[in-house]
């Protein structure tokens, strides 16, 4: 139970399982990003085709062959809107892994990946973490998927910057809401990507995927959390998510 052993043994474990959460909310935001590009061009073929089906479905039809392929339209356009519904829920996995959990030890779980990240940029890791912050109902990997990508972000932010680097991982709390933040040394935001961060697929990165700040929304709304961003006025940026604090209805600890 000691630091050094969690380090040396749970840390390979740990990263695998990380792997593992990673390609599933991948895999989770583009069911997402695909149900969102498609969904509505589907719903626009099933107005007009319904449309059609009026100006058609009356005493003097203008050709009834173009009457059926309308109402096939309609069918397949209606139907690929449940497909897709259906490929979301495929990748849906509900409360069924939530637990009660504590950041700071979330974190801890991650520190020794986190250093890493920090070592390979020259640059160091900086912890702020209130040890009594109130305990959270999550899904522990889920989570933990969301400081990864985030820390990775701000490693990678760090390296462009032109202070010495650092990585930031804060957390605060009130008695609503667990605050967890990371911060890095970057050049910030541009303005023109403040709007389209969080969409699936859109990426400021030459070989980025998209899905790493897409999934981490989706992770962090499902858990009816909020998470968001801000440049800093010394430089770098600062993301953030909130999750609500863990009703406590007795003794125990997770």
């Amino acid at each position: 139970m000691t630091a050094n052993n969690s380090n040396e043994v749970g840390s390979p474990a740990l990263i695998s399982q990380l792997m593992e959460i990673s390609r599933i909310s991948a895999l989770t935001e583009l069911a997402s990003g695909i149900a969102h590009e498609l969904n509505q061009p589907l719903g626009a073929i099933a107005t007009f085709a319904q449309a059609g089906e009026r100006m058609l479905d009356r005493p003097d039809p203008l050709i009834v062959q173009t009457l059926d392929v309308l109402r096939q339209i309609n069918h397949e356009a209606l139907g690929a809107g449940e497909g897709i519904r259906r490929i979301r829920r495929l990748f849906d996995q509900n409360d069924s892994a939530r637990m009660r959990c504590h950041m700071p030890a979330l974190i801890k779980e991650l520190q020794p990946v986190l250093d890493v990240f920090a070592q390979r940029i020259g640059g160091r890791l900086l912890l702020e973490i209130d040890s009594e912050s109130p305990a959270v109902n999550v899904d522990r990997l889920r989570i933990q998927h969301v400081i990864f990508a985030l820390v990775q972000n701000a490693r990678d932010a760090s390296a462009q910057g032109t202070i010495p680097p650092h990585i930031g991982v804060a957390v605060t709390s009130d008695r609503y809401m667990v605050e967890t933040s990371i911060s890095d040394s970057g050049p910030g935001v541009p303005q023109d990507a403040r709007n389209e961060l969080f969409r699936p697929f859109f990426t400021t990165k030459k070989h980025g995927t998209g899905l790493g700040l897409a999934s981490s929304r989706a992770i962090i709304e499902a858990h009816e959390g909020t998470i968001g961003f801000e440049n800093l006025p010394s430089g770098g940026c600062r993301f953030w998510f909130r999750l609500p604090v863990m009703e406590i209805k007795g003794g125990g600890d997770g």
